[in-house]
């Protein structure tokens, strides 16, 4: 399919662009686009001047707003956006060591040989209770980590220091105005802004929804409508009709974007992205795993078709990646086993799987959790907004944190939200492998009673409702395509 055209920036002005990143079109993020070109490899001494240009115009001119309706801002305008065309024309450097296909065949090509899984041989009953653990550890996670999402690691632990919470041991309740004031007096601490407060336990009235478990409820809805075939195109009109605009971040609101622009996958993905490999993806995966237990290869598959709407390369292996080891968690009795699992299904030459080894290496080596967490901070950048929310960094905090929370549902997710990056969505992933393992019998009731059996969700099938009878769906329809 060729390009989709966009007329102009007052056409698509509505759209705010995330944080505090103004621009008239959402994805026009040089400095985004440029880190992510230079990572996956592409050779980019023919575009560096032009970037450099661009960019000091933008940071001279301040927020891109100021120019929205001058000619001088339209020129800089068209010319950022025939960069941003350009990149994905250029080839890759000669000494690129990586291979990073991403379509399906391509990846399967690029798989390492690994043992078998054991199928899933448990009873309906058994498996409905790990589902349901799956489902209600994710949420407690994602709520764990909510109020901390976009504060950085040393922030984190001042809120909840100057709290009683540390280390977190509870959900974060809203600091009294002396709090916040030794809060703020630190060196540098960001503070919770307001979309983030309406998550302190204090205010709660229930789960109040995340797009963490929208993208579980889209699983389920898109295999509840099309069955076990459903195609990319499927799931791309399953968002057009359930999911609000502005409920959408990064890949997802440029690939929202683009659907409405009438560009489908998988050019939905790559047309002006700069966040194709940003941690979206990795975060709608768990559905999938919980409708194939013992089953990795399917459930890297069924990621595939969702994660190629909006993703390429490692932003699709970590969907294919979590999945897989959902699906593992039925089935292997140790997370290490679980991880490679995982790993088995993404290329053995992509910078996901040289990332996630090289946390099994050094904790094979005797590192701690600690220092895991510290070396990761030391390869990205947090305050980055690229680095904050990328696949690869967030899957590296993932298998730090179950390595290093062993059985522990508490410290698991303890332990993903302290360590800084996407908070919310880290501690949601381990939450929800954590109860797939175990079942939802055996989450601790302090995570769950909180909640008050009320949850909500942006989707229109889902508003407003009892958390336990939306398990129980998630449950069903998992238990119904697995048999």
């Amino acid at each position: 399919m060729s390009s989709p055209h966009v007329s102009g920036p007052q056409e698509w002005a509505q759209f705010a662009p995330w944080a505090n990143r103004q621009c008239w079109l959402y994805g026009c993020d040089l400095a985004t686009e440029l880190k992510q070109a230079r990572e996956e490899g592409k050779d980019l001494s023919s575009v560096e001047r032009e970037f450099a240009r661009l960019m000091k115009i933008e940071a001279d001119a301040g927020y891109m707003e100021t120019m929205l309706t001058g000619k001088r801002g339209r020129k800089w305008f068209d010319a950022a956006m025939a960069l941003i065309d350009r990149v994905p024309t250029l080839p890759l450097r000669r000494d690129y060591a990586f291979v990073e296909p991403d379509d399906l065949a391509g990846i399967r090509r690029q798989r390492a040989r690994t043992p078998a899984v054991p199928a899933w041989r448990g009873t309906k009953r058994a498996l409905t209770a790990r589902v349901r653990g799956g489902f209600l550890g994710r949420v407690a996670g994602c709520l764990l980590g909510k109020p901390f999402e976009c504060v950085d690691r040393a922030s984190i632990r001042a809120y909840a220091e100057h709290t009683g919470n540390w280390p977190l041991q509870t959900y974060q309740r809203e600091p009294s105005a002396a709090e916040l004031r030794r809060i703020l007096a630190g060196e540098r601490k960001r503070p919770v802004r307001e979309w983030q407060a309406r998550y302190y336990i204090n205010r709660l009235n229930g789960f109040p929804g995340d797009d963490d478990i929208n993208y579980t409820l889209l699983g389920l809805l898109v295999m509840e409508r099309h069955g076990r075939d459903f195609s990319p195109v499927h799931m791309a009109d399953l968002w057009l009709g359930q999911l609000p605009l502005l409920s959408t971040c990064t890949a997802e609101r440029v690939a929202y974007r683009n659907f409405i622009d009438g560009c489908l996958p998988p050019a939905s993905a790559t047309w002006r992205n700069p966040y194709r490999e940003w941690i979206g993806a990795q975060i709608r995966a768990d559905f999938f795993g919980y409708a194939a237990p013992g089953n990795p290869a399917q459930a890297a598959e069924w990621a595939w078709r969702d994660a190629s709407i909006s993703h390429v390369k490692n932003g699709i292996y970590g969907e294919m990646w979590v999945g897989a080891m959902l699906a593992a968690a039925f089935v292997l009795p140790t997370w290490l086993e679980i991880i490679r699992a995982g790993l088995a299904q993404v290329p053995r030459k992509s910078r996901l799987h040289a990332g996630v080894t090289r946390i099994l290496d050094a904790h094979a080596a005797g590192a701690s959790h600690v220092e895991l967490i510290d070396s990761i901070h030391a390869e990205w950048d947090e305050v980055i907004a690229h680095d904050w929310c990328h696949t690869i960094s967030n899957a590296q905090v993932v298998t730090a944190a179950l390595l290093g929370g062993g059985d522990d549902f508490s410290e698991i997710i303890r332990l993903a939200v302290q360590a800084g990056f996407d908070t919310d969505c880290n501690g949601a992933t381990c939450g929800s492998l954590w109860g797939v393992r175990h079942g939802d019998a055996a989450i601790p009731a302090k995570w769950l009673k909180p909640m008050r059996n009320r949850t909500s969700s942006s989707l229109r099938e889902f508003p407003t409702g009892p958390l336990d009878e939306t398990a129980d769906r998630v449950a069903a329809v998992a238990v119904k395509l697995a048999g």
